[in-house]
């Protein structure tokens, strides 16, 4: 049994970072384990212009430990009214690598999202010819559409549809949780490609409901049914360079999370690596996990390849009850449970 991994440092291609005394709280956890991250947009307000995004790039590297060598990449949140010179702007900016599609009140801090994505098509015409990518969360905020249903009909209604009216725009499907988004990507040009989720890799949606209602598994999109669990693990280790690693690690505060109404997202941040670990292990493909953790993804946003190296080894451990801090408490995925992987070996500084 093998009982070490060698890996390429990894990066996070999706990562929400939160602001304020959140990310102080949870930067050097995403930052322990990665090496780059492309950290998300939705925050209050949302990160509409290059300059807001720049901003609060330098905001989490205000909130690092000096000299840790952790690099953000950013995305900016496309509205019905993104300015057309914003692009051109993005694309003279080394760490913003594209603009990010929330359709109106998919997920958390999406209620300035996109309302049609016809309304946006000068602004994806423009990406493509400055070669920035869209991240795109997939899924339809019509209510007459069924939860497990809304990454199934957002690619059939909208993504096929803008694939073929831009064939050069690179596209990433972000947190991919059906067959049909495996699917979708493994047939689309080179041009589109997928991130997935250690949630998404490990559980269905019955780790929800199992026992009771288990709100820190709760994200969106949703867990799905365990053949498309199926699907996604047969993605991820499949060596397809269209698949890589976005961890969509995203806090929220004990009391927002264990409420009548809770707020959607798992905190995967402080045991990411260990849970795609445990993934691959269980589908004997640990072979597989450093093209996906560390190449597919930096290939893609034509990125250098990382330096350093890190090291898993077999290793039970459990996982802490919470993280308290200045925000307050937050509850991480696997709370109080036995890992059976753990990062020993830090990533070197550059």
């Amino acid at each position: 049994m093998q009982q070490t991994v060698h890996l390429t440092r990894p990066d996070d291609w999706h990562l929400h970072l939160r602001d304020g005394a959140l990310l102080r709280q949870v930067a050097a956890v995403s930052a322990r384990q990665f090496s780059r991250a492309l950290a998300m947009p939705n925050l209050k307000p949302p990160l509409i212009r290059v300059e807001q995004a720049l901003a609060y790039r330098q905001r989490i590297l205000d909130s690092l430990p000096r000299g840790n060598g952790f690099s953000p990449y950013l995305s900016v949140y496309l509205t019905d009214k993104t300015p057309l010179q914003e692009v051109s702007v993005a694309a003279e900016c080394p760490y913003v690598l594209g603009f990010k599609l929330y359709p109106a009140g998919a997920t958390t801090h999406s209620g300035a999202g996109v309302t049609g994505l016809d309304k946006i098509y000068p602004i994806l015409e423009a990406m493509e010819e400055h070669d920035l990518v869209l991240q795109v969360h997939g899924e339809v905020t019509d209510p007459e559409i069924d939860i497990f249903d809304r990454e199934k009909v957002f690619i059939e209604r909208e993504l096929i549809p803008v694939v073929a009216r831009f064939p050069r725009l690179r596209i990433v499907l972000e947190h991919i949780t059906t067959q049909e988004g495996v699917d979708f990507v493994r047939g689309a040009p080179e041009t589109v490609a997928g991130t997935l989720t250690p949630q998404h890799l490990l559980y269905n949606r019955n780790m929800l409901l199992t026992g009771g209602i288990r709100p820190h598994y709760y994200c969106l999109p949703v867990l799905k049914r365990e053949t498309h669990r199926q699907a996604l693990l047969s993605a991820a280790i499949s060596g397809n360079p269209k698949f890589f690693l976005g961890t969509d690690s995203a806090p929220h505060l004990r009391q927002h999370k264990e409420t009548d109404c809770g707020c959607a997202g798992c905190f995967s941040a402080p045991a990411a690596l260990e849970l795609y670990a445990e993934a691959f292990d269980q589908a004997g493909a640990l072979d597989k996990l450093e093209a996906f953790a560390s190449f597919h993804g930096a290939d893609f946003y034509r990125l250098p390849r990382n330096s350093g190296k890190i090291v898993l080894r077999r290793s039970e451990w459990t996982m802490p009850t919470s993280y308290g801090g200045e925000a307050g408490e937050i509850v991480p995925l696997r709370a109080g449970e036995t890992l059976r992987w753990r990062l020993s070996s830090y990533p070197e500084k550059p």
